[in-house]
């Protein structure tokens, strides 16, 4: 996580190892030049200079692209980062073009961004990119080059209040978001349920934040059969962390719910080899919940906000749950497992129901919980799915804002039909076809009903092929876990707190 400063040094002025400078598509006024944006400081010699560089590279100012290219006269830094901001951008491609070339400058110690930012939200987006685009895994193994360890944001007017919230906040966001990468990219050998647990626990050191954590027999005694039926494969039985953010002047409560497989074998339903090689990151949804909850903790927002992590290990062993065998679940619901791979549905159930029985306002759950959703959106949009349209709609604004990509998915009621069992009150499987939507109504069943009798407002988010990315990195994402989820579940927080 690098440091972020704002400063009012002129862009022609500043000492670093790098500038980052925006850049435009060509325009009428210079055919076939694209347009340096920021420093408007710059001298006009030196910002032609800077286009024609780009001119000579390539560099047509597109969004996601980045060109490094030598200092120029008139400026003090050795290096500039030409980066992509395409024709009129929006928060969020500022945000990726801020990453993308932080992320390209990495090897470099101090880097300083002159990016447009016309107001306190387009410098959060700034800054949060730049921060989260300076993240590295290096558990095992060194970085091949140090991400950048400082980026100063040059800004007018430096002590300015919103700015310097605006900055805070998104130090926060990207601490929260690395957070859950870390997670995402440890080896399952390093964590078990317990050492998630454990995490969780140490998120909460220094803040405001209450923390549970339910072992085996816990589980055992309060009839969590979905999290002991998953976990009872593994020689490393499950956990169920419950995280609380109550302050006194809270304004309504919000619950987070997160799938934490720590790693999924698919069980005696085995997945073929190739389909385990990022089941790692099958706790994305988890550690989503669980660095969302140490930002709202941070960010001290006045609404209580519970987090609650199903955490297993589904593996296959002479004390798995087989097929055709039932569970009992918390609440009492009667489960017939016929796949033992579609597990991540089994945990959510017990923990839905927990959460349902503090009579929080909404529910959202978050989990890596489909294939389905991956052919369906593809590895970059998430789905969202709920029972409530105008809830369902709230958090995509969330999204919008935050700055990720989720797209409304229906839930047809005659799905339901197909999840019928003739030993139970339900399955765990039904129609292949619309696998994402059936798992959402499976799920469904789960959510409890307010003191008014009807449905807690819920929204399923389907992170599966967003949670870890297996390509070439973008933007401000890297290869491996991506933390997808956590920014969205702040901002959803934020707003129903009235912030």
């Amino acid at each position: 996580m690098p440091r972020l400063l704002l400063s009012s040094k002129s862009v022609k002025s500043v000492s670093v190892d790098a500038l980052v400078v925006g850049l435009a598509p060509a325009t009428g006024k210079r055919p076939g030049a694209p347009v340096v944006l920021g420093g408007d400081d710059l001298p006009r010699a030196t910002r032609s200079a800077l286009a024609d560089a780009a001119l000579a590279v390539g560099a047509s100012g597109e969004a996601g692209t980045v060109h490094l290219v030598p200092g120029t006269p008139g400026l003090a830094t050795p290096l500039v980062a030409l980066t992509g901001v395409g024709t009129d951008p929006d928060h969020e491609t500022l945000r990726r073009a801020a990453g993308a070339a932080v992320r390209a400058l990495a090897g470099k110690r101090r880097v300083a961004l002159a990016l447009p930012t016309p107001d306190a939200g387009a410098l959060g987006a700034v800054a949060e990119g730049a921060a989260l685009g300076a993240y590295a895994f290096t558990r095992y193994r060194a970085a091949e080059r140090e991400p950048v360890a400082e980026v100063s944001l040059l800004v007018d007017k430096p002590r300015d209040k919103a700015a310097r919230a605006a900055v805070e906040r998104a130090s926060v966001l990207a601490r929260a978001v690395a957070t859950a990468r870390d997670l995402i990219n440890t080896a399952p050998a390093d964590l078990a349920p317990a050492d998630l647990a454990a995490e969780a626990v140490r998120a909460a050191e220094g803040t405001s934040l209450t923390v549970w954590v339910l072992d085996e027999q816990a589980l055992a005694d309060g009839g969590y059969g979905g999290i002991l039926g998953v976990g009872q494969g593994s020689s490393r039985p499950p956990r169920l962390v419950v995280l609380e953010h109550s302050p006194a002047r809270a304004q309504g409560h919000l619950a987070l719910v997160g799938k934490g497989i720590t790693f999924d074998s698919g069980g005696l339903s085995l997945k073929p080899a190739a389909g385990m090689e990022t089941m790692k990151s099958d706790m994305s949804g988890a550690a989503a919940v669980l660095a969302a909850l140490r930002a709202v903790a941070e960010l001290d927002l006045p609404i209580k906000v519970t987090g609650w992590l199903a955490v297993a290990e589904n593996m296959p062993s002479g004390t798995a749950i087989r097929p055709s065998d039932v569970l009992t679940m918390h609440g009492g619901t009667t489960v017939e497992v016929l796949n033992t791979d579609a597990e991540g549905r089994l945990v959510l159930g017990d923990a839905l129901v927990a959460a349902s029985q503090e009579q929080p306002d909404a529910i959202v759950d978050v989990a890596t919980l489909t294939g389905a959703q991956v052919v369906a959106l593809g590895n970059r949009v998430s789905g969202v799915m709920g029972n409530d349209e105008a809830f369902r709609t709230a958090v995509l604004a969330a999204a919008e804002r935050a700055g990720e990509s989720f797209w409304p998915m229906p839930l047809p009621d005659e799905l339901r039909a197909t999840l019928d069992s003739p030993v139970a009150d339900l399955a765990n499987i039904g129609d292949r076809a619309g696998g994402m939507l059936v798992a959402a109504v499976f799920l469904r069943e789960f959510v409890g009903t307010s003191s008014l009798g009807t449905p807690i407002p819920w929204a399923h988010l389907d992170i599966a092929g967003p949670a870890f990315v297996t390509g070439e990195p973008w933007g401000y994402t890297h290869r491996g876990g991506t933390g997808v989820a956590v920014r969205t579940l702040v901002a959803l927080a934020e707003d129903r707190a009235g912030r």
